[in-house]
């Protein structure tokens, strides 16, 4: 067998030089949690951040960077594979499946030329009993990794996802341990670790793209994380102006979005973040941009009602209520949305998802 790939050989391109409009987002620190006074004021710190930017740093968690750069390492690694390997891990996409590997060029990304999207997607699932066939055929360079991965994937979960949940849950008037008790690692739920390539367009193809890789949307789980990635590319939507802003990487950090599952349980109180890929500046379009990410989604059976328990929400409904449509659980949302997102060709905005929700895209 193999042997495992050096997990500290990954290079980051140097950040862009370009002078361009940077969102100014607040940073949550875990490393202030070890009082009550630190839980409620990193509490009221997020709750601010979620509910006035959607997006956020957050820093101070109990792993190293060279933990990170090695799941970078991998990533690349597995990019470099010939397709026709990364194609046997490809999943029932139509059919609203997405753990394994989705291949480049699915979607029309502009609709004069007809350029399509660069994007490969390679996603994880949770490494619980109900995954193991999924676990049971990887590549030499993901199976021969695969208990780092994993430790990576769970630490990920304890150490940064677990604290943002009880911050959550404090600032909604919730017991502390409520929304981690909705995303416990060993219950059944679509969490997963991502490594995602944006492949590089030619200049004259940069031209005809309008400025963007992909267009404004949002995430349908809980929390999304993105490791520090120095591709200046991710742009967020002012939820009051509309405006458009960078997302700048911060060393040490992740960063951090709401998402759809999150805006439905609060009745709209936390919102689900708009965000995009642009065209990255002038002098960072001739790299490939590489992330890592990892997607928190509460556990399948959960149904996605307004959490009634919880005094700041008082009144509150999602859209599904709202409409007095059937409220969906979280498995039914993620098929559901996931048709819709990996739909070949061209994705229409404004078309059903479920009864009360509707594809959003956001130019």
């Amino acid at each position: 067998m193999p042997a495992p790939i050096s997990l500290a050989s990954y290079d980051y391109v140097p950040e862009t030089k370009a002078d361009l409009e940077w969102a100014e987002l607040p940073t949550v620190d875990l490393s202030q949690l070890d009082t009550e006074e630190g839980k409620r004021e990193q509490a009221r710190v997020l709750i601010d951040a979620v509910r006035t930017k959607g997006f956020f740093y957050v820093k101070g968690y109990a792993f190293t960077q060279e933990r990170i750069d090695a799941q970078f390492a991998i990533g690349q690694k597995y990019y470099e594979l010939p397709l026709e390997e990364k194609l046997k891990l490809q999943p029932d996409l139509d059919g609203g499946d997405y753990n394994g590997y989705r291949p480049a060029g699915r979607r029309i990304i502009d609709e004069r030329s007809g350029l399509t999207d660069r994007t490969e997607v390679f996603n994880i699932p949770k490494f619980i009993p109900h995954f193991e066939a999924k676990h049971a055929h990887y590549p030499p360079v993901i199976a021969d990794n695969l208990a780092e991965i994993e430790q990576f994937a769970r630490d990920l979960h304890t150490h940064v996802l677990d604290p943002l949940f009880d911050l959550t849950s404090i600032a909604l008037g919730l017991p502390e341990s409520y929304l981690r008790d909705l995303h416990k690692y060993e219950n059944l739920s679509e969490d997963h670790l991502r490594y995602m390539k944006y492949s590089r367009y030619s200049e004259a193809e940069t031209a005809q793209l309008g400025g963007l890789w992909s267009k404004g949307h949002t995430d349908l789980g809980t929390y999304t994380l993105l490791a520090r990635q120095p591709v200046a590319a991710l742009q967020i939507q002012d939820p009051v102006t509309g405006r458009w802003s960078w997302v700048k990487p911060q060393d040490k950090t992740f960063t951090v979005n709401a998402c759809d599952a999150l805006s439905f349980l609060t009745g709209g109180h936390i919102r689900s973040t708009v965000h995009r890929v642009a065209v990255p500046p002038a002098d960072q379009r001739h790299v490939d941009r590489l992330g890592l990410l990892y997607f928190a989604r509460p556990q399948n059976d959960l149904v996605l009602r307004t959490i009634a328990e919880a005094p700041a929400l008082e009144g509150l409904q999602n859209e599904f209520e709202r409409l007095g449509e059937s409220v969906p659980t979280m498995g039914e949302f993620v098929v559901a949305k996931q048709q819709w997102q990996q739909k070949k060709g061209r994705r229409q905005p404004g078309e059903t998802i479920l009864p009360g929700f509707e594809g959003r895209l956001f130019a």
